[in-house]
């Protein structure tokens, strides 16, 4: 999402503007067994190479260099302290879990895409879910992931190359890790193919408002200063597109919502190191690789002028867009036929005057 990051330390700044004075800190989950399976599958091999015609840098066919992506995620996770700057990914993470608690099922098997550290895991229950698959392509994050109560099993592996046969799992959770994908309708087929019917897919994932206070001071300081600017936060999906997407890919009963959780910081660039932290960098093909100090410099006071708070920090906006979608299955309600209504709509007007003779 952002650009290279540079300043000091605001992990915990961040983290504290998040959860707010006095909240709870998010339950870390109660440990237990962990077995782990390294298996990086010729296919997911293949997704982490550039496709033909995008190793020029040009971008034409895939927005995203996956290569940088897995070496920003994995370096994220070799940090000394990598939870201090987990906060926003525990968040999501925990609301990802409740969706999955609002469901009065338990789910035998279900596979967590691009898990990251296990932000989802750590917040579920084994009386929800009994065992839980993880999946990411940065090794990193697997092998440092925080403890959990359910069973867990690590594969390194694409979300766009999902390495399970169809009708495998009975529940899919994805938190903060789509808008990185090449092709997310193919991730979305992916994703329906390893369902079982009546199998449910619950997911999270940037939205086009994220960063936009960052992204305006950064393009007017470049304005300004070099005549010109390049994209430094990765483009985003329009929520307006997602249920075709999810349609698109066999989803039926969908569930598109948004939210929006403000963070603040110190400055323009604490931000970029939190982003860095959380393995959020910009991977786009077409990203330019150096700012120039006085670019950098400028924004930062365009960040504070524009958007400043009273108390001197500035915000730093993340849109999030949660969707849910089902795999079709015999048992699931269905709408009525098309003219089978026995009832006009044009008779409900006459309804009050029906009820106000029978009080008569």
């Amino acid at each position: 999402m952002g650009a290279a990051a540079a300043g000091g330390a605001a992990a915990a700044v961040g983290a504290r503007a998040l959860r707010g004075p006095g909240r709870p800190v998010l339950r870390a989950g109660w440990g237990g067994g962990c077995r782990r399976l390294w298996a990086l599958s010729g296919r997911a091999a293949a997704a982490a190479s550039p496709p033909a015609g995008a190793s020029s840098g040009s971008g034409a066919l895939s927005p995203f260099d996956r290569r940088l992506k897995r070496k920003q995620k994995n370096w994220a996770a070799l940090q000394a302290e990598p939870a201090k700057c987990d906060y926003l990914r525990e968040e999501v993470g925990g609301r990802i879990a409740d969706r999955v608690f609002d469901i009065t099922r338990t789910f035998p098997l279900a596979l967590d895409v691009g898990s990251g550290r296990g932000y989802i895991a750590q917040h579920l229950t084994k009386e929800t879910v009994e065992k839980l698959i993880q999946v990411d392509i940065a090794e990193n994050a697997l092998k440092n992931a925080v403890e959990s109560e359910i069973p867990t099993v690590s594969v390194v592996a694409d979300e766009e190359f999902l390495p399970f046969k169809e009708d495998t799992f009975d529940l899919v959770v994805s938190s903060l890790s789509l808008h990185w994908v090449n092709d997310l309708p193919k991730a979305f087929r992916e994703i329906h193919q390893v369902l079982k019917p009546d199998g449910v897919f619950i997911g999270a994932m940037f939205g086009g408002d994220t960063l936009y206070e960052l992204r305006c001071s950064l393009q007017l300081a470049e304005l300004e200063r070099e005549g010109g600017f390049s994209p430094h936060v990765s483009p985003f999906t329009a929520v307006s597109d997602l249920g075709h997407l999810l349609s698109g890919a066999g989803f039926n009963t969908l569930t598109v919502d948004t939210d929006e959780i403000q963070v603040n910081y110190p400055g323009l660039f604490e931000v970029m190191e939190d982003l860095q932290g959380m393995g959020e960098s910009n991977c786009s093909w077409n990203r330019k690789p150096l700012l120039h100090r006085e670019t950098m410099l400028a924004a930062a006071a365009i960040y504070r002028e524009m958007y400043g708070n009273s108390d001197g920090s500035v915000p730093a906006t993340f849109q999030v867009y949660y969707m849910i979608g089902w795999k079709f299955h015999e048992s699931q309600a269905r709408p009525a036929q098309r003219g089978s209504a026995t009832v006009s709509f044009g008779d409900l007007a006459k309804i009050d005057g029906l009820l106000s003779r029978g009080k008569k």
